[in-house]
């Protein structure tokens, strides 16, 4: 069905939720005798909820938002809602586009401390303090990087160590200097460093929706960035979660695992979809700040975290750390869990941390 805006919404009918109670209230006259005093009145019952699933595109990336709502009209305004606060995420975060924030940020820093709102501040501000506790594996000013390497507009090749030799000092997270007292970001560096919400924006935007949808009182719903980030609220009628297949990397269509989101977050990186191929090797989209080239040996990782903000960076840096740092880095995550494959002559290794998932069931 097409609403007055253009978008589609799935939409089903379910029976009407009134009925009456068919019971008489007494009174007593005076000698005892009954007199039927009022017909109780109808008690109306909420609507059963209905499935309404919509997509969008943005930042580079389809989000897609699965929700139970009374009816077409609620999910419509909800879904409508939704979907402004990621495009009005992506106007404040893109570092594709120059009227953003943080592009204002990445032009400027280098001069002198910018103060920013205190949105964006604290989205620098995790960022940071996911680079400190991965050791620099998870960095947002790997943005210069990116562009070396061909992946900012999907043309890859490869750099030469003279390009990469130059870029040493305009990427570094340990050179951004944060003032939470005036909410400045300053480049210790002295040049413009180009941030790259890459690999945090999409779990933040996911999260804020989560939720402006709670407070719009949705009791049930699914939020994608891309498949990659997803945050489940609540769980559909009668089920213990939203459903979530992780895919193996090394079989198309086959499945690791599956898991429950209930108020819970999940987020993948793998190299299966963003790579290029030359001279007959693969290289990957995600890339080693320290080696300055694209990870190797590791074919995907994945994340359960209270926050997709945090699952959707622990999965980047985690991917970057390997099989050495993974388990170290997400005991500093409380209520964290992670599922990461290596690759192997034979077959793909399995580490795990905390999976909800024997791993004897794990790669079947």
């Amino acid at each position: 069905m097409r609403s007055s805006s253009g978008k589609f919404f799935r939409r089903s009918w379910g029976a009407s939720g009134l009925r009456w109670l068919g019971i008489l209230v007494l009174g007593v006259l005076p000698g005892g005798v009954a007199k039927p005093l009022a017909r109780a009145q109808a008690v109306v019952e909420p609507p059963p909820l209905k499935l309404f699933h919509e997509v969008h595109r943005a930042m580079g990336s389809e989000f897609s938002i699965d929700l139970y709502a009374p009816d077409q009209e609620t999910a419509e305004r909800w879904m409508e809602a939704s979907f402004e606060e990621i495009d009005r995420i992506e106007d404040l975060l893109s570092n594709y586009r120059p009227t953003s924030e943080l592009s204002r940020i990445s032009r400027e820093a280098g001069k002198g401390p910018v103060t920013t709102d205190p949105e964006t501040f604290a989205l620098i501000e995790k960022a940071v303090e996911t680079s400190r506790r991965s050791d620099g594996a998870f960095d947002i000013t790997v943005g210069p990087l990116m562009r070396a390497w061909g992946f900012f507009f999907n043309n890859g090749r490869i750099p030469d160590a003279t390009e990469l030799a130059r870029l040493k000092g305009k990427t570094g997270w340990q050179y951004i200097k944060l003032d939470d007292s005036v909410r400045t970001v300053y480049f210790t560096n002295g040049v413009p460093m180009e941030l790259d919400p890459g690999g945090i924006g999409k779990g933040y935007a996911v999260d804020q929706v989560a939720a402006l949808l709670r407070e719009n009182g949705v009791k049930a719903a699914l939020i994608s960035g891309g498949s990659s980030s997803i945050y489940g609220i609540g769980a559909p009628p009668g089920a213990k979660g939203w459903q979530v297949n992780v895919p193996d990397p090394e079989n198309a269509g086959k499945m690791l695992s599956t898991v429950w989101l209930k108020d819970l977050s999940l987020s993948t990186s793998a190299c299966t979809e963003k790579f290029f191929i030359k001279n007959g090797h693969r290289y990957c989209h995600i890339l080693d700040p320290h080696k300055q080239k694209p990870v190797e040996g590791v074919l995907q990782t994945t994340i359960l975290a209270p926050s997709t903000e945090d699952s959707d960076a622990l999965s980047t840096a985690t991917f970057v750390m390997g099989k050495d740092g993974f388990r170290r880095i997400l005991s500093m995550y409380p209520n964290s869990a992670g599922l990461l494959v290596l690759k192997s002559s034979e077959r793909p290794e399995y580490v795990s941390y905390e999976w909800p998932q024997p791993m004897t069931e794990v790669g079947k």
